[in-house]
């Protein structure tokens, strides 16, 4: 049976995109790749608000990730973790070899800019990470606080994870500062799994000119070097190089403003679902994400059984928590290509398989 995806990624693919995909092969060092590469990126220079290139890198956003780190770290790095996938990327930059520090939150807070300013003030650090949406708890830091925070230390690289918000709401990487923001193509954009998407400062790029161990395969300057000629440093996943193109049509054809109107506008629709059905948000309701929602399970459902439910008998999946929230709390996702209908016809499922199960 097919069904379809609620889960905060990967989500549902429209059948535009995956025909997209599925067009003739081209050389990867042809002029017909150049073309294709070329005409993709300024309205992805317009989603990231940068007038630096944006680079395609053929990984998850994990492979940037490390990479950075691995790119800009020489001195330490502050990981601030509040969540699965931050915590992760602390243990990440132990396994590179990098002197990192902690700066721990409980899961489904946000990132506190005043414990950021105390750290850096340390003047231990020349690089600092964050996930702006951590997936894994629906939580949205403040990334305009944090910036603010961050440019008062020029001597720190900041690093961002936007995988979950990219494309949701504004993030205006120059205005901002950041020096490396990265996503992913699974989530917001609504693609197939396998592409990282990312775009970085000159200053990032000169810092990485010092790196000794930076490697090949996620090298900055490899990727600029590359990018000055319309192409990747590595054989890059054409078909989703494809499909981005017609995702970014898209977006241009129902206007950016409106993207992010509309999916603030479902995530609301599913928080009121939820605070009608007596759950509570996870995190503060002042730092929900807007992508996702993540609820805490305050009625005890049995969530493999109503996912089971869903799934057999209405062809929908959602997520039923994450890592050590897992039956604790419930995840839904409202990015990408859901409309009112989508989410409409999803909660009508949930609505009736809870009765199902007498909750």
């Amino acid at each position: 049976m097919s069904y379809k995806l609620f889960i905060p990624g990967p989500i549902a693919v429209s059948e535009k995109t995956l025909r997209a995909m599925a067009q003739p092969m081209i050389g990867h060092r042809s002029p017909d790749f150049v073309a294709l590469y070329q005409s993709i990126q300024p309205t992805l220079q317009k989603l990231f608000y940068t007038r630096d290139p944006v680079y395609l890198s053929t990984s998850s956003a994990w492979g940037v990730m490390e990479g950075s780190l691995r790119n800009v770290v020489q001195k330490k790095v502050l990981n601030c973790m509040n969540g699965a996938f931050s915590d992760k990327w602390h243990d990440v930059a132990q396994r590179c070899g990098k002197a990192a520090g902690a700066l721990k939150f409980d899961w489904g807070q946000p990132v506190d800019p005043e414990a950021v300013r105390r750290e850096l003030s340390t003047g231990d650090y020349d690089a600092i990470t964050f996930i702006h949406n951590e997936t894994s708890t629906g939580t949205m830091s403040d990334i305009i606080a944090l910036m603010a925070v961050v440019r008062e230390f020029p001597d720190v690289i900041s690093i961002v994870d936007t995988v979950s918000s990219f494309s949701v709401l504004p993030i205006k990487k120059d205005e901002l500062g950041i020096d490396i923001l990265l996503t992913g193509s699974q989530k917001a954009l609504a693609l197939p799994p396998g592409l990282a998407i990312f775009s970085v400062s000159e200053r990032a790029r000169q810092r990485a000119t010092r790196a000794t161990d930076r490697g090949y395969y996620f090298d900055l300057l490899e990727f600029q070097k590359n990018h000055e000629n319309g192409m990747t440093p590595s054989t890059p996943v054409i078909p989703l190089i494809y499909a981005l193109k017609s995702k970014l049509e898209d977006i241009e054809a129902e206007g950016i403003a409106a993207r992010y109107t509309r999916h603030v506008r479902l995530n609301h629709t599913v928080r009121d679902w939820g605070f009608a059905k007596g759950f509570k948000l996870f995190p503060d309701p002042a730092f929900g994400s807007i992508s996702l929602n993540c609820f805490a399970n305050t009625r005890q459902v049995d969530l493999s059984a109503l996912n089971k439910v869903l799934k057999s008998k209405h062809g929908l999946v959602i997520d039923g928590g994450y890592g050590k929230l897992k039956g604790q709390t419930f995840r839904i996702s409202n990015m990408g290509d859901e409309t009112d209908a989508t989410m409409a016809e999803l909660l009508l499922a949930l609505d009736r398989s809870l009765l199902e199960l007498n909750v």
